[in-house]
This record gives C-alpha cells, structure tokens and sequence, in this order.
C-alpha cells in the first residue's frame, strides 16, 4: 500500500460501514454517504468521450473489486463486517471525501447484537476481528493514493446515536447535554439489514430493552426484486434498477416505465410491521422513557409511517447520519487514541 503523503496529522472521520450505505462523518463538517455497492472483478467500462468516471477499482488481499456505478453484490451476508468487499466500499467512501493519501483514525460499528451478548458482556474476538480487518490495506488499481487506517475502534450501531445526542460540538466548544445524560432514553436505529435497539439509563445500556432485529430497507428491495422477477417473467433484474424501483415506484423494461408502485407499497407495509411488533416487544408503550429517537436510513425512508409510534419520540436531525456523527464524537471527545 502506498504511505500516506498528504498530511502528518491524521484525520478522524466517524464511519457507518452499514450494509445499505456508507455513511462518513469528518471534523471539517462534512457528511459523506455512498450506496454500499461493490463487486468482484473489474469494471469491464470503458467511458467515452469526457464521461465521468463512475465506478473505481480496487484490490484487497490479492482480490478485484469495482465500487461505484455496478451492480452490486448483496452485503446482507454474516461475514460482511470482515471481508474485502466491505473494505473495498470503505475505501471508497473514503477516496469520495477526498482522503486518499491521508493517514486516517475511524471508529465504526456492528449492531447491538453482534457487539454485546444478552447479559451485557462483549463479544471481544467479533469485536477484535471488525477492529483488524478495516486497518487491512486496500490498493487503488488506477495508482491514485489511497487512504490508510492507522487507528480503528468499534462500539454498537445505536449507541452511537446516543453519544450524537449527548455531545454537542458547536465550531469546536464541545458541551455535554447534563440533563440528556441521566434520562433514559431509546434509540431505534433503522438500517439496510438491521433494526437495532439501545436504551440507556443512567449512563449504563438497559441490556433486557435492547438488542437486534435483523430486518431492515434491503428487505424491501429484496421483496420488491423478486416481485418484479416474477410479474414480468424475468430471470434477473439489475440491483441498480430495483433501487430506483424502491424510491420512485416505478421501474423501466423494454424501453417503457412499468408501475410497481403496489409492489414497493407491500414490501414497505411487511418490513413495517415486522419493525413495529419488535419494537412493542422491546420498548412497550415507551412511558418511563423520557425519550424515543428514531436514527438510521430507514427513519428516512420510513418517515411518513412510524410518525405516531410513540407519544414521546422524535427524530434524530439528519437521521442517517446520527450514528457516524456520533462515532465520530466519541473518537475525538470519549475514545483514548494510543499516542
């Protein structure tokens, strides 16, 4: 891998590696997000005439991967925290925010359930393992610099939305909200794969109130696909093409839109209410809770639906972004950097 050149002075990002998108949060203010989409092999494009590049190409561990404007691998897989192709789509997101050649320290996530254990203890080598692999190099096949993680620390998904919620930095006066610290509070973190619950009180996670549910927006467009494969009898239909079909209801075949808005309509309403019963179990009504903060992806794309879930909830400000923020907070403000 080549050294860093850019700046003696690493860069501290917050980084959500989820497996929908790729979500980086920098000191200088600025938020990133990619579609977290990669695939083994080169790009096999060549772009014409002054077309901007799209798609880039990358090695990890001796293995092709093109990230960008491809048709992705799916992520929704149990090792994707660990492997090249995850590494791939971070470094990626990373040449996005204009940090190649840059020494960079990140602290990133797993979701509560990979991270803890029902009695609270930590899942030290799943937590080891995720912390090793992003420090891996990763090589840009086009000679450009690419950028080095030099430190790396991981916490749980939600709870990072907590830490966002408790510190502020405002043009770099960092202040502790006292009163957010002692009330509890639940945080529902809507992903691509997962829906993740954390509760804390007093500073501490409530374990009983918090934990996992592995569904999340891949479902829908994972449903909406199939639906789509099976309405118009086709073998295979493009992971670009289905997320286009996902936001905008409909879905271009043999040069005409098609209408597959019903489609999204009923994937939506399942994820929905697979997320709305898990939520029940986990939280109840919600009333002891001083507070209900809705973060994630699918706090966006779900917005109009989960409005009226709790008497006491809100949403987060940018909501995808809640968790990278957060873990950025944590690694300048909380987190002990070896020196």
């Amino acid at each position: 891998m080549t050294d860093s050149t850019n700046s003696s002075e690493p860069i501290c990002i917050g980084l959500d590696d989820g497996y929908a998108y790729t979500k980086l949060a920098l000191a200088d203010d600025r938020l990133v997000a990619i579609p977290s989409r990669a695939r083994v092999g080169r790009a096999n494009v060549t772009w014409l005439n002054e077309a901007k590049h799209k798609i880039a190409e990358y090695e990890a561990e001796g293995t092709l991967y093109a990230a960008g404007e491809v048709d992705g691998e799916p992520t929704y897989f149990d090792g994707y925290p660990f492997s090249g192709l995850n590494r791939a789509i971070v470094q990626h997101g990373m040449q996005q925010a204009k940090l190649g050649g840059y020494s960079v320290h990140a602290v990133s996530g797993l979701p509560v359930s990979a991270f803890y254990l029902k009695d609270g203890s930590q899942r030290d080598q799943t937590v080891a393992k995720k912390r090793a692999s992003l420090k891996q190099p990763v090589d840009l096949i086009d000679g450009r610099l690419a950028a080095s993680i030099a430190f790396h620390d991981v916490i749980p998904e939600a709870l990072a939305a907590w830490y966002d919620h408790v510190i502020t930095d405002n043009g770099g006066e960092v202040t502790v909200a006292e009163e957010r610290l002692s009330a509890p509070i639940a945080v529902v973190d809507i992903g691509g794969r997962t829906t993740d619950y954390v509760v804390v009180a007093d500073q501490a996670v409530v374990h009983d109130a918090s934990g996992s549910l592995r569904c999340g927006l891949l479902d829908v467009k994972k449903q909406v696909g199939e639906g789509i494969r099976a309405k118009y009898d086709l073998e295979e239909i493009g992971e670009r093409t289905v997320e286009l079909a996902v936001q905008k209801g409909k879905v271009r075949l043999f040069g005409q839109d098609q209408d597959v808005s019903a489609l999204v309509r009923e994937a939506k309403q399942q994820v929905l209410e697979r997320i709305h019963a898990e939520t029940r179990r986990q939280l109840g009504l919600g009333a002891e809770l001083d507070r209900v903060l809705f973060v994630g992806g699918g706090t966006v794309a779900l917005a109009e639906h989960i409005r009226d879930w709790f008497p006491n909830q809100a949403v987060a400000e940018h909501p995808a972004f809640a968790n990278a923020r957060g873990m950025l907070k944590y690694l300048r403000f909380v987190c002990e950097v070896p020196v």
